[in-house]
């Protein structure tokens, strides 16, 4: 087979890239711009584009099939050359169901805590040695690639409710099919796209649908939200359901133990909402043949997924995180998370405004309350972002009303947020840095040495 990719640097594109390469696949690419790790990964496979640029001449029919990136626009003139001699095109999504359309499918949805979950069943398969592909959205401790294609019977997908493409703007995990589906929970993101909260829930009430009959769906009942909409479908699907809660945990001395009834686990991850991650993954896992107890011995040492509470430094009394977190739930959860495993300790929270719904006035406010947890609170938007999003921009009251925080601090320079950082002295004080961007470019290890060591 013969894969072009249209935008080939993107993250999914170009692990998807990797992965059909190592399958035997003779897979080309192009894009405007690559970044890093792109760039170099894809150059250690010889698969980086020998210049950057759209180049309608290489698309030709000896190309079997096109995918292409979000990252691409409807006239990019590589896909239109595609479109003009008939060559199938597809978005990644809907390749990888291409490529596992004989397989048991796993689906991990939910607008937060589904690359969490999915980590964590990949690592206890991992563990037990199982053969299985995966989607994930992520880097992971013991997988080279975010993408893996093969033989195996079973795979996890980590399933976004994003645009599968410019030219299929259904939902990438509804083209999945799952046979165990689950959702994490449902709380309003990617306004840009789903205008309404009820537009937002109707992806899904429609990613329930395209569970397979006789399939599972595995829930969070404790999101009233997601409860409601589950019970919609109780007699409209032909499928189980599993319901699951945050199961019972202590933290002792720093230390979150999972309390079973034969045994107390400890483990390396902390934080309510990753404890209801964690039972969803052991749900899915037994779905994938792991035993419950099997289960608690592989998580034990799962330290977490790429920019998840990942932790850039610590000394006796000090822990700075940096996390993913941008969404309102997802900034409230992890700000929780960290004080109720340090009580002791006082928590500044850093959050950078950077997606798209974040950026958008309509939003804001549902921002309110989410950082009253922290000690400190600080919100950063880079001056610059608004005019690359070409976005209108919104002024420091605007954030600090919508926030509801009066003592919440806003900065739009990374200079100004160094500045404000040194001077706090961090004894008992813990650092919390939570963005989908890079915070205007700060170098975080760098940042987080020189804070710790004064």
């Amino acid at each position: 087979m013969r894969v072009h990719f249209i935008a080939v640097g993107g993250a999914a594109m170009h692990n998807l890239a990797i992965a059909l390469h190592l399958k035997g696949f003779n897979v080309t690419g192009s894009d405007d711009v690559i970044y890093e790790p792109s760039k170099t990964r894809l150059g250690k496979h010889q698969l980086l584009p020998k210049e950057e640029g759209w180049h309608p001449e290489n698309i030709t029919t000896a190309i079997d099939a096109i995918i292409l990136g979000m990252h691409a626009r409807i006239d990019n003139p590589e896909l239109l050359k595609a479109q003009e001699l008939g060559i199938p095109v597809y978005s990644y999504p809907e390749y990888i169901y291409q490529q596992s359309k004989d397989k048991k499918r796993i689906v991990i949805g939910g607008s937060h805590g589904k690359t969490t979950i999915t980590s964590m069943i990949l690592h206890v398969l991992n563990f037990y040695q199982k053969d299985f592909d995966y989607l994930v959205g992520a880097q992971i401790e013991g997988f080279e690639n975010m993408v893996k294609l093969s033989d195996a019977p079973l795979i996890v997908i980590e399933g976004d409710e994003y645009l599968a493409s410019p030219i299929d703007l259904r939902p990438k995990f509804h083209l999945y099919k799952a046979h165990v589906g689950i959702i994490s929970g449902v709380a309003w993101d990617h306004i840009n796209v789903f205008p309404t909260f009820d537009n937002y829930k109707l992806q899904f009430s429609l990613f329930i649908d395209t569970i397979q009959e006789g399939g599972k769906l595995i829930y969070c009942e404790e999101d009233e939200v997601l409860k409601e909409l589950v019970a919609q479908h109780l007699f409209k699907n032909k499928l189980s359901v599993l319901p699951y809660q945050t199961p019972d945990y202590s933290i002792i001395n720093g230390q979150t133990f999972l309390e079973t009834s034969t045994q107390n686990v400890p483990l390396s991850i902390f934080g309510r909402h990753n404890l209801m991650n964690l039972k969803a993954a052991q749900l899915a896992c037994e779905e994938a043949g792991i035993l419950e107890e099997e289960f608690y011995q592989a998580i034990a040492d799962f330290k977490g997924a790429a920019r998840r509470l990942e932790k850039l430094g610590e000394t006796a009394n000090t822990v700075v995180y940096k996390d993913f977190a941008h969404s309102p739930s997802k900034l409230k959860a992890t700000i929780e998370a960290v004080k109720e495993q340090f009580p002791d300790r006082k928590l500044i929270a850093c959050m950078e405004l950077h997606t798209f719904s974040s950026l958008n006035e309509d939003f804001l406010n549902e921002y309110a309350n989410t950082m009253n947890g922290a000690d400190f609170a600080i919100v950063f938007i880079d001056e610059k972002t608004f005019l690359q999003k070409k976005m209108k921009p919104f002024s420091q009251e605007k954030v600090l009303t919508a926030f509801n925080n009066k003592n919440l601090k806003f900065f739009n320079h990374p200079e100004k947020i160094k500045s404000y950082l040194q001077t706090f002295q961090f004894s008992n004080t813990n650092l919390l840095m939570m963005s989908s961007g890079n915070f205007g470019g700060i170098d975080l290890v760098t940042l987080t040495k020189l804070l710790i060591s004064n």
